[in-house]
C-alpha cells in the first residue's frame, strides 16, 4: 500500500514539473519579441494632418522638422490633392486635422457635410490679387472693355473676389441675393468684364486663355507660375477670417496633441520662416 502511494505521488510531481516547464517556455519575457509587439501596439499613433498644396505642405514640413521635435510632437502629413476630399477625410476620421483653408471655406464644407468643424489658430495669409499673364499691364486703368476674367466658383472665394473687384471699381454689385455675393449679383459696369467661374486650381491653368484672374500666390506657386499682381486685395488680406488655419472636428479640438500643434502653427520660429518664404507669397497672421 505504501509503495503504491509513493509511486502515485512521484508521477503527479513529475507531471507538475513538466507542466511548469512548458508554461514557463510559453510565457513571454520582458524582452521577448512578443512583449515588444504588445508594447509597440500600445503606442499612440501620430497625428494625421491633411495638406492641400505646396505652400501648406512646406509650412507643415518646416514645423515637423524644425519645431515639433523639441516639443515632443510627432505628426504625419497627408497630402490630399482635392479641396473637397480633404474635408471629407476630416469628417470621416481619415485625418485628425487639416491645414489649408480659411474659415469661410471651412464653414461652407461643414454645411455641406453636416460636420462640426472648428477653426483653431490662424497661421498665415496668402497674398491675393488681380493677375494677368496675357496682358502686359501694370494698372487697372489699362484693362480693356470686355476683358475676360476668371474667378473662383466656390461660394466663399467667389464672394471675396467680387467684393475685391467692386472695391477697385471694376464691377458693380446689387444687394446680395444670398449669404454670399455671386455672379448673379453683378450688374452693369463700365468695363463690361466677361466673368468665368472656375475651380481655384483651374484658374491658374487658364491664365493663357483669359485676360485677367483673381487668385492667390499659393495657387501660382503650386503651378510654378511667377507673376506680379496688378493690384493686391489688401482689404481681404487684412481680414483674419481669410487666413489659413488649423481645422479639426469638435470632438478632437481639446486633444493634447492637436492643441500642441495648434501652438506650433503660431510659433515665433514659424513667423520668420513665413516672412522669408518664396519672396513674400504669404504673410504671418499672428
Amino acid at each position: 500500500m505504501v509503495k503504491k502511494l509513493s509511486r502515485r505521488y512521484f508521477l503527479l510531481t513529475t507531471e507538475s514539473a513538466i507542466a511548469s516547464v512548458l508554461f514557463a517556455s510559453c510565457t513571454p519575457t520582458q524582452n521577448s519579441p512578443t512583449s515588444q509587439l504588445v508594447s509597440q501596439s500600445t503606442k499612440t499613433a501620430p497625428l494625421k494632418v491633411g495638406s492641400r498644396n505646396t505652400t501648406t505642405e512646406d509650412v507643415l514640413k518646416f514645423i515637423q522638422k524644425e519645431i515639433a521635435p523639441s516639443h515632443g510632437l510627432d505628426f504625419q502629413i497627408v497630402t490630399i490633392a482635392d479641396s473637397v476630399k480633404i474635408n471629407d477625410a476630416l469628417k470621416n476620421g481619415e485625418i485628425d486635422a487639416n491645414f489649408f483653408q480659411h474659415q469661410p471655406f471651412m464653414k461652407q464644407a461643414a454645411k455641406r457635410l453636416n460636420a462640426d468643424f472648428v477653426m483653431l489658430n490662424r497661421s498665415y495669409t496668402t497674398i491675393t490679387g488681380l493677375y494677368s499673364k496675357r496682358l502686359k499691364i501694370k494698372s487697372i486703368n489699362e484693362i480693356l472693355t470686355g476683358a475676360t476674367i476668371a474667378i473662383s466658383n466656390d461660394d466663399s472665394n467667389q464672394d471675396r473676389a467680387l467684393k475685391f473687384l467692386k472695391h477697385i471699381d471694376l464691377i458693380n454689385l446689387k444687394d446680395k441675393s444670398g449669404e454670399y455675393y455671386s455672379v448673379k449679383d453683378v450688374i452693369k459696369h463700365p468695363k463690361n468684364l466677361q466673368i468665368q467661374e472656375l475651380d481655384n486650381y483651374a484658374i491658374v491653368r487658364a491664365l493663357d486663355d483669359v485676360d485677367l484672374a483673381v487668385t492667390s500666390a499659393s495657387f501660382l506657386v503650386q503651378a510654378k507660375v511667377s507673376l506680379d499682381p496688378i493690384v493686391l486685395d489688401e482689404v481681404g488680406m487684412a481680414n483674419k477670417n481669410y487666413a489659413v488655419g488649423l481645422a479639426t472636428v469638435q470632438s478632437k479640438a481639446n486633444d493634447p496633441n492637436i492643441q500642441k500643434l495648434n501652438q506650433l502653427v503660431i510659433d515665433p520660429k514659424l513667423k520668420d520662416y513665413i516672412n522669408n518664404y518664396r519672396q513674400g507669397t504669404i504673410s504671418p497672421a499672428f
